[in-house]
């Protein structure tokens, strides 16, 4: 039997295959256009409007990141292209947390990539040669974003976690800088500069000079401190250890100004006095012998090296030229130091 209705039929046929082609033009339009609204997205820059650095916590899921960058308003990005950009670049699953800056320019991919490589924000402290226990750690409690761990904790304490004998830490951490990342801890840094003096004084100790008077390394670590807070002249370092190592091996006493400071500690005033050099104090080298019972600061690794190599020569005395150098003048004899501090008291009247 024929169709009474061809037209009909024929028409029914050719709506639906047009609807599907239209379907299918919308389509690829709409992909199209995602596709460009994407990459337009992952390349353009962040919305940064003066803010420098992000922090993301230890443990946030890659949603809580995004979550992050919406709410502080740094992107407008649907959460869907961000999931989409992390999958195509294959890091999902490797973002590392932490502070990251946040340079002007900088695209969503940029962000991930930097994510992706754990490159978070270097902080820098610098341990300063010289320097004592106690002013490194108002320097670490002075240092911002360090967490903050030291307070009420004491020296004996803190040597006994940093597995120090005796129970003073003086002297013990490398002066040097370390960086840290946020998170990190003020004893994070002790830990550090803690391992590399013992490191230091393991390398340095068995090449030691075999003549000098010192009888472990926490001696080269007394003496080497003694030297740091006399000299700030490189080539000086390792004369000044030779005059000391003499008076050792000879039994005089080592009279040196900055052990008597130490000894005073906060009742020091910026001069040394005679009845501060008479006044007898475990660190007083001039009414006791020998080497103080710790280290009076830190030493870096120059002063080490002196303590350990200290120069040749007969001299077993000097004083500061006092011209404003930080120069010594160095003697063989009591006559002649004598004469050298003479010049040195006339140099220091002048005006």
């Amino acid at each position: 039997m024929t169709d009474r209705f061809p037209h009909h039929a024929q028409g029914r046929v050719r709506w639906p295959l047009t609807i599907v082609l239209l379907l299918f033009a919308v389509a690829v339009v709409a992909m199209a256009w995602v596709r460009q609204d994407y990459l337009r997205f992952s390349d353009a820059p962040l919305n940064l409007d003066g803010v420098r650095t992000i922090e993301f916590a230890r443990g946030s899921a890659f949603k809580e990141v995004v979550r992050q960058l919406r709410r502080e308003r740094i992107s407008r990005g649907s959460p869907f292209y961000w999931k989409l950009l992390a999958r195509e670049m294959q890091v999902a699953s490797r973002l590392q947390a932490g502070e990251y800056a946040l340079e002007p320019g900088l695209s969503p991919r940029g962000l991930i990539r930097m994510m992706a490589a754990g490159k978070v924000i270097q902080h820098r402290f610098t341990i300063v040669d010289g320097w004592t226990f106690r002013q490194l750690r108002l320097a670490l409690a002075n240092e911002p974003g360090l967490q903050q761990t030291l307070p009420g904790i004491d020296n004996a304490a803190l040597a006994a976690r940093l597995e120090i004998d005796g129970g003073n830490p003086e002297g013990w951490f490398l002066p040097e800088t370390y960086a840290w990342v946020k998170g990190d801890s003020d004893f994070n840094i002790l830990q550090r500069a803690r391992a590399s003096m013992r490191e230091a004084l393991d390398r340095l100790w068995p090449a030691r000079d075999q003549a000098v008077p010192l009888q472990s390394p926490y001696e080269a670590l007394i003496l080497a401190s003694i030297i740091e807070k006399e000299t700030g002249i490189s080539e000086e370092r390792a004369s000044i250890a030779g005059v000391f190592s003499r008076r050792l091996q000879l039994g005089m006493r080592l009279q040196t100004d900055p052990t008597v400071v130490y000894g005073l500690g906060e009742q020091y005033n910026g001069n040394i006095r005679r009845r501060d050099l008479e006044a007898d104090t475990p660190y007083n080298t001039y009414t006791r012998g020998g080497l103080p019972p710790t280290p009076i600061a830190m030493p870096g690794l120059a002063a080490l090296e002196a303590a350990l190599h200290p120069a040749a020569g007969n001299a077993l005395y000097f004083v500061a030229l006092g011209d404003g150098s930080g120069r010594h003048e160095f003697s063989n004899t009591l006559a002649e130091h004598n004469l050298a501090v003479s010049r040195f008291l006339v140099r220091r009247k002048q005006p």
